[in-house]
């Protein structure tokens, strides 16, 4: 199957959510397995194996690639369902495995040689040097880079290393080292490097307190939104706490949504092989809208043309949109 000269990569965490994105033009969906092997791991998401089979076939009649996320980190002596997401993967016809933990890059290129192999985001491999070693030591043949490098970064690490570079293009945000954050775990037990879920659905609580609503994650207050506010999912590096007897604040990062459409162009020159759109806990509504979009944004981009205008402000996180780090404003 031939790639595009720069590949859109859609969530896909239901199979009517893959459905969309292959509708609305994704080249590539992401989807990973019902379990904690993958770092979506929320309830009423994510594929049986035969949701992924069924998955594979819609998919690649219609000319799109499938690629599946086994990009958490197993316990010591725990292997199994990390080593049988793999395999299965390889045995339904996914186009490659998204995988952060060396043990299982080694294991998949040593069980599955033919099996593209993508370094996950959450192996945090941001320099030449690193991602020379993942391609010598393991064969993978692209990287998802973190979100903490600039444009300009980018391109310069595009020209160094023997791997395609995939980019985060819209969606949300993580400020720790993608995926490997401890916040979570301190007050569920639950962290997204291990389990696959930050601030899982089971401990979440929304309590009204007269004209306010609070948020609740387990027995801790992450924050009170005032009548008519939006309220937001309660994880805690977007909570409001109290420091130093002060007012109330976002301590970690406020709540916004990446947003890289008028970077385009200098995406696509800096070199980077994939744009990769974030939400695969949304449904197949912000899917297909959020897919569409950005296909139309690329497709004019790679016309030498501006892309249409597009109202994307109701499907931002806090209906605010920032560049991140691609643009170090702060500097």
């Amino acid at each position: 199957m031939s790639r595009p000269a720069v590949e859109l990569v859609c969530p896909a965490g239901t199979p009517a959510a893959l459905r969309a994105a292959v509708d609305a033009g994704a080249d590539t969906v992401y989807l990973g397995f019902r379990d904690a092997t993958n770092a979506r791991n929320f309830p009423g998401l994510n594929f049986s194996r035969e949701e992924l089979a069924d998955g594979v076939t819609y998919a690649h009649a219609r000319g799109v690639t499938v690629y599946v996320a086994v990009n958490t980190f197993p316990g010591a002596g725990e292997p199994g369902p990390w080593h049988a997401a793999i395999d299965d993967a390889a045995t339904y016809g996914a186009d490659a495995v998204i995988v952060a933990d060396i043990g299982l890059l080694a294991y998949a290129a040593e069980t599955h040689p033919d099996l593209r192999r993508h370094l996950s985001v959450q192996a945090s491999a941001s320099n030449a040097e690193a991602l020379k070693f993942y391609h010598r030591e393991f064969g993978i043949k692209r990287a998802v880079l973190p979100r903490v490098l600039t444009v300009p970064e980018i391109a310069a690490l595009t020209e160094q290393v023997p791997v395609e570079c995939e980019v985060f293009l819209f969606g949300g945000l993580c400020p720790m080292a993608e995926g490997r954050c401890l916040l979570s775990s301190y007050v569920t037990g639950v962290s997204p490097n291990r389990n696959g879920a930050c601030s899982p659905a089971s401990h979440v609580r929304y309590v009204e307190r007269g004209g306010t609503l609070a948020t609740r994650l387990g027995d801790l207050t992450v924050n009170v939104f005032q009548e008519n506010e939006p309220a937001g999912y309660p994880t805690l590096c977007k909570g409001r706490f109290h420091a130093g007897g002060g007012e109330a604040s976002y301590l970690f990062e406020e709540p916004a949504s990446l947003s890289m459409v008028e970077m385009l162009p200098d995406l696509v020159a800096a070199g980077v092989k994939a744009l990769k759109i974030e939400g695969r806990q949304r449904g197949r509504a912000y899917v297909s809208e959020v897919v569409g979009s950005m296909r139309r944004a690329l497709d004019a981009c790679l016309a030498g043309t501006p892309p249409p205008a597009g109202d994307m402000q109701r499907f931002l996180e806090g209906r605010r949109e920032t560049t991140g780090a691609y643009r170090k404003t702060w500097r």
